[in-house]
């Protein structure tokens, strides 16, 4: 009879994981036992004792290199420095998600059980603090993009991939105006999502399936979903090679999906326009960073053997993402919706850096990723301040003339945007100089052409917004300007500071991603 062996775990590793799954189970017991007037401090503050804590974690191990729990996490650079671009831009988030100066009770419903449009739900609208839900959901959809971008085998990272999905699902419903709207968001991110992880699911089997021949343990068990059982089987399995190509593509729609290119990008601008936006600032950037995470350590660790395979199809992919995302923001009139497809044109981006295949690769995209996180934060945040009568004033025509009753906000939006487009002196042009170089020296010279025309014409929805600020008149429709709350205004000096620092001395972070920029096996 065997006995019995459980695995090895390397507590010290694993603590940022650790910090985040304990605040979010302390969470969840404070908003059972404290009173409502409480909860919101109490529970903003172990949210961001959680992050903070974790952010220590991550600062102190960063030298770790490490595979641990059975093999199912890998702590090594690109995990450290992906979980601590999480932790930071998540930081940004919670302090928008914090803020309640803006609208009477904050962004949040108070009950979002109480049937949209009822006397009920106006009362409650008007009067009632938002949930503090918010707190504990957020943190357990942190934790698990933690563990997605650790996660060593596809089982693990499937798992992952649901604890940080089902959270978002259920943010993305509780808009306090327009709830219908973001009802149906979180329905059209929820079914879709399914789907997606059902394919996902799926391709595991057939990978599964794919490695069965290739021996894994010392007593001849044979099969597995770790990456270097895959990495093995790829160059050595005797299985027919199109359970691996099926089950590489299954795996990838689930990837893709959540990194919204196309085209399964569809649910993006929906989901970006329904959702409160402190949540859309969350996804655009967090998600963002998990997804592409998730993404590199399968293609670079376990699929490193079949790069010529794919690289063709997700060249397509990258192609067909930044010519969708560009065009379609170009007809845009709601900018939450433009900013969307910003969004999936910049996962096109992305993947020109992944597909480099390179050291350089890898560590450009990572820049990238913290590059864009910021800049697509502060650009939400400064959204939230443009308000009327019905909540946030989020279509086109409303911002005309903006500069000249807010030349403040007008003149940082105008920064954001400019970083979008990509001109020099912000972190947009530095990001994209480095994916295009990188993919340059790895042989992709066909989709950095095709990168720089796709950045040409989203240049223009931008440059539109910024023509509309300044050089038209206000009319009688232009809403207010809010002044900042305290945590709105600290997200926004992050992220524009952030914006214009890694644009002018790009050097540290560079150096950082590249020193981090190696997997363990």
């Amino acid at each position: 009879m065997n006995q019995l062996k459980l695995p090895d775990i390397d507590y010290g590793a694993i603590a940022p994981i650790l910090v985040l799954f304990a605040g979010a189970c302390l969470s969840v017991l404070l908003e059972a036992f404290l009173p409502r007037k409480h909860r919101h401090r109490v529970q903003f503050g172990v949210g961001l004792l959680a992050l903070v804590g974790a952010l220590v974690m991550v600062i102190v191990g960063f030298d770790t290199r490490t595979v641990t729990a059975g093999g199912a996490l890998a702590i090594d650079g690109p995990t450290l420095f992906l979980q601590g671009a999480i932790i930071i831009l998540a930081l940004m988030a919670l302090l928008l998600m914090a803020e309640r100066s803006l609208d009477q009770g904050g962004p949040f419903v108070a009950q979002a059980a109480i049937p949209a449009g009822s006397e009920a739900d106006r009362r409650q609208a008007a009067r009632e603090g938002g949930a503090t839900e918010v707190y504990p959901l957020a943190l357990f959809a942190i934790a698990g993009m933690m563990v997605f971008v650790a996660a060593n085998d596809l089982l693990t990272m499937f798992i992952a991939l649901e604890v940080f999905s089902l959270p978002l699902y259920l943010l993305c419903a509780l808009a306090r105006r327009r709830r219908l709207l973001s009802q149906e968001a979180a329905l059209k991110y929820f079914m879709l999502g399914a789907y997606a992880s059902g394919f996902f699911l799926f391709g595991i089997a057939l990978i599964y399936g794919f490695t069965a021949g290739v021996a894994t343990g010392p007593d001849g068990t044979s099969g597995g979903v770790d990456f270097a059982t895959v990495h093995a089987a790829v160059s050595s399995s005797t299985a027919s090679p199109v359970l691996l190509f099926a089950g590489v593509a299954m795996v990838a729609i689930g990837l893709l999906f959540k990194a919204a290119a196309a085209p399964f990008h569809v649910w993006t601008p929906d989901v970006y326009q329904g959702a409160p936006t402190s949540i859309t600032a969350f996804m655009a950037a967090c998600t963002k960073v998990a997804a592409f995470g998730g993404l590199l350590r399968v293609l670079y660790v376990a699929l490193e053997g079949i790069s010529w395979d794919y690289t063709p199809v997700l060249g397509a992919i990258a192609i067909l993402t930044m010519l969708v995302g560009a065009v379609l923001a170009v007809t845009q009139t709601d900018l939450k919706r433009l900013l969307a497809y910003s969004s999936v044109a910049n996962a096109g981006y992305l993947l020109v850096g992944v597909l480099a295949l390179s050291k350089d690769g890898l560590s450009s995209t990572m820049f990238y990723l913290v590059a864009y996180g910021f800049t697509v934060i502060a650009a939400f945040g400064l959204l939230t301040l443009v308000r009327d009568a019905d909540g946030e004033a989020t279509h086109l025509s409303r911002w005309a003339g903006l500069g000249r009753r807010s030349p403040l906000l007008a003149g940082a939006f105008t920064f954001i945007l400019l970083a979008f487009a990509g001109i020099p002196l912000t972190s947009g042009f530095t990001s994209k100089f480095a994916v295009f170089g990188a993919a340059l020296d790895g042989g992709q010279s066909w989709l950095v052409i095709a990168g720089v025309l796709t950045s040409m014409i989203l240049a223009f929805p931008y440059l539109r917004v910024v023509v509309m600020m300044w050089l038209s008149e206000p009319g009688e429709s232009t809403p207010t300007v809010s002044i900042p709350g305290a945590f709105t205004a600290a997200a926004l000096m992050i992220g524009v500071v952030a914006t214009l620092v890694l644009g002018i001395a790009p050097a540290p972070l560079l150096d950082l991603t590249n020193s981090a920029a190696e997997f363990v096996q």
